[in-house]
């Protein structure tokens, strides 16, 4: 539907647009070409916090952001400029058509809920069944010190429903770690971001395995020969996850609900830097020793 001309919202210009003074057709949600604009004349928002951008803008926010991030990992905003940045034209769509395929996705997008602290209790999540979802999730959330309302709003994307989708991605990543027991750490996040990959074709979720060659050595090794194979299978041969609805799962059998999805857990990432931590200080121990018994 076609917002009325005379309807104005006051948007307020992020840092990371550039500020490039070219004339370009916008194209609405219907995508009917509207009218051309500027960045110093932008056109009303598709809904509330919506910051249009231009050709120009949006290709200087996907490099400036995946520059940046993979410089910071930690940069959360960053990524999630880069993933809204890179997820128009195609991806963003095809992922919503994905949804409405399938009649769970469908209810998703009809009554649009939201993860936060305050539409889930955690502390009613912690008195839940050892091996339920919500248990698992809230276990993972008080394990790695994370919390449910650190997901940035989106912004960068003009249709309002594709918006909500990469909102609801965005909400759902922590199930994500909690489904696949990996740890927020970078070499936990880019198992994850492959396994997104393969399973949402999100350009920001491939885009994200540039970072490992911020590991070590080790690290890559065990990446490129245990993890990133785990990530295409699973990712590949499990149903879309952003179908799931979470909110109704909580109480069910998360391992139940892996083998429903077609996912298998990878090896325990934290005890496997953990043995092999342990392995090098025995090592290490086991030299010294040498040495001192040759002086």
């Amino acid at each position: 539907m076609e917002l009325p001309a005379t309807k104005t919202f006051r948007v307020i210009a992020s840092p990371a647009i550039s500020l490039i003074g070219i004339v370009l057709p916008f194209r609405r949600t219907t995508g009917i070409y509207c009218r051309a604009f500027s960045a110093l004349n932008r056109p009303a928002p598709n809904y509330q916090g919506h910051v249009p951008l231009t050709s120009p803008e949006r290709g200087a926010l996907a490099v400036g952001s995946a520059f940046v991030s993979l410089l910071n990992p930690r940069r959360g905003d960053l990524i999630a400029a880069l993933g809204e940045a890179t997820a128009t034209p195609y991806f963003i769509y095809r992922l919503r058509d994905a949804m409405l395929a399938d009649p769970t996705g469908r209810r998703i997008l009809r009554n649009r809920p939201r993860i936060t602290s305050h539409t889930l209790s955690l502390t009613s999540l912690r008195t839940l069944p050892k091996n339920s979802v919500g248990r698992a999730y809230a276990t993972w959330l008080d394990r790695e010190g994370v919390s449910p309302d650190t997901r940035d709003t989106v912004k960068y994307i003009d249709d309002e429903e594709c918006a909500y989708v990469m909102q609801r991605y965005r909400e759902c990543h922590d199930f994500y770690h909690a489904l696949t027991g990996l740890p927020v750490m970078v070499e936990g996040e880019v198992a994850l971001k492959a396994f997104e990959f393969a399973n949402t074709l999100l350009p920001m979720t491939g885009l994200s395995m540039f970072a490992v060659t911020r590991l070590k050595p080790a690290e890559r090794t065990r990446f490129w020969s245990t993890y990133l194979p785990w990530a295409i299978e699973n990712g590949i041969r499990s149903k879309e996850v952003i179908n799931v609805y979470w909110e109704e799962q909580l109480e069910r059998d998360v391992d139940e609900l892996r083998a429903e999805l077609g996912i298998r857990q990878p090896p325990d990432l934290r005890e496997t830097r953990r043995t092999m931590r342990e392995q090098s200080r025995l090592a290490k121990e086991a030299e010294g020793r040498l040495r001192a018994s040759v002086a």
